[in-house]
């Protein structure tokens, strides 16, 4: 029986961990915290999850709270007018083909890290640094670093040329409520896109305590939006989201009049770099770690893709370690497993990061256009749950032009 050391207890690696394990393998993994440590603490992440990432779980039958947690069944875009305080200048909604559904870490991480021991699976709580990677490899045919967080990822180097931010892009918060007046007729994500300021978005989830809305701030670094720093409470937090709501989104502000924290861990603010770093770790005694998921390719969260790339990495790494068979786990196959993953990746890391700097002409054109053409606005819609479909026409303005063209034409 093949031995496999997985360091992250996040959406990655238990998910990675709990696919060997239907398939016979020894599984070992660390994480720093217990399940109850997890469910007690302040929420992690906004992690909406669309449709082909949703799968990867219910191939594993991880998918314990679908039945309860609200769907996602569209996305929407307004962008005020910046002549017109209060009204928008674009406004469009479109369904998803298939639902989209966002359940708090702190309810699937524990529960998880539960069914991973009920189905064989080794956990151990421990700090991890470099003795206990060298540990780990040598006990161990292959280790895997799933942690995106923690000093131990900073060992793996960043990779110059896939990195195209040095410094944060947003400063972020995260407010997690209860009582807010649903989107008809449908549910979904109401994206808000403020020039010049930042975004804001909004979503249904599951919580702790049941249903919820995330409500999730990116605000431009020295903006309005970049104000959580003197913020020292769950209540002051939320009374500062409201304030961002009611300034820069009024319409979304009609929403919010009987909002309440959904806990006092609901809330979340702070700031990350963008960055991708190499997939292959190097330790002094010469063997190897393999990093995954947002160890190795840390996006925004401003797409909404870290759940969905986690989970798809951990489809893509659990299908290359089972091709594998016998052989062992060498540094170039760890690096031929990244590139297959990065075919993917680097489509969402290049679409994430053209939504950091201020949109080109033919973009405004495009977002402008789905307001007019609901095929538009579904083919944006959808394109979140494979953003490789962005391509070509979101990057290039000839194609763009002719995309929305095809699509005028047809309409008329």
């Amino acid at each position: 029986m093949r031995r496999i050391a997985i360091v992250g207890a996040g959406q990655a690696g238990l998910q990675l961990g709990i696919g060997l394990l239907a398939q016979g393998y020894h599984v070992t993994l660390t994480t720093n915290r217990t399940g109850e440590q997890v469910r007690s603490g302040k929420v992690m992440s906004s992690q909406c999850m669309f449709n082909n990432a949703l799968q990867t779980e219910r191939d594993l039958g991880l998918n314990f709270w679908e039945e309860q947690c609200p769907a996602v069944e569209g996305i929407g875009l307004s962008v005020p007018n910046p002549e017109r305080p209060g009204e928008k200048l674009i406004d469009w909604s479109a369904r998803l083909d298939r639902y989209a559904q966002a359940v708090d870490q702190r309810l699937k991480m524990p529960a998880w890290m539960d069914e991973f021991e009920r189905r064989g699976g080794e956990l151990i709580i421990q700090d991890v640094g470099l003795p206990e990677l060298e540990q780990l490899t040598q006990s161990h045919d292959l280790t895997l670093l799933a942690a995106g967080k923690g000093e131990v990822v900073n060992l793996f180097a960043r990779d110059t040329e896939r990195t195209v931010f040095q410094q944060p892009q947003r400063a972020l918060a995260l407010t997690y409520v209860k009582g807010m007046t649903p989107k008809s007729p449908y549910s979904r994500v109401a994206f808000n896109l403020i020039p010049g300021v930042g975004e804001y978005f909004v979503f249904p989830a599951l919580t702790l305590n049941g249903p919820c809305e995330i409500m999730v701030f990116e605000g431009v670094p020295g903006g309005p939006m970049d104000c959580w720093q003197d913020v020292t409470s769950p209540e002051q937090h939320l009374q500062r989201s409201l304030e961002i709501v009611q300034r820069y989104a009024p319409w979304e502000a009609e929403r919010c009049r009987n909002l309440e924290l959904t806990d006092a861990g609901g809330v979340l603010a702070g700031r990350f770099t963008p960055m991708v770093r190499k997939p292959v770790l190097r330790l002094p005694s010469g063997r190897t770690v393999f990093g995954m998921a947002d160890a190795l390719v840390v996006n925004d969260p401003i797409t909404g893709q870290g759940s969905n790339n986690a989970a798809k990495c951990s489809k893509v790494y659990l299908d290359a370690i089972l091709a594998q068979g016998s052989a062992a786990f060498t540094p170039e196959w760890m690096q031929q497993t990244f590139e297959r993953y990065w075919d993917y990746a680097g489509q969402v890391v290049k679409w994430t990061n053209s939504l950091l700097t201020p949109p080109p002409p033919h973009i405004l054109e495009l977002l402008g256009a789905a307001g007019q053409s609901q095929a538009i606005a579904a083919q944006i819609a959808n394109a979140f749950d494979d953003p490789r479909r962005f391509a070509p026409w979101w990057f290039d303005a000839a194609q763009c032009q002719d995309f929305i063209q095809g699509h005028m034409s047809r309409a008329a």
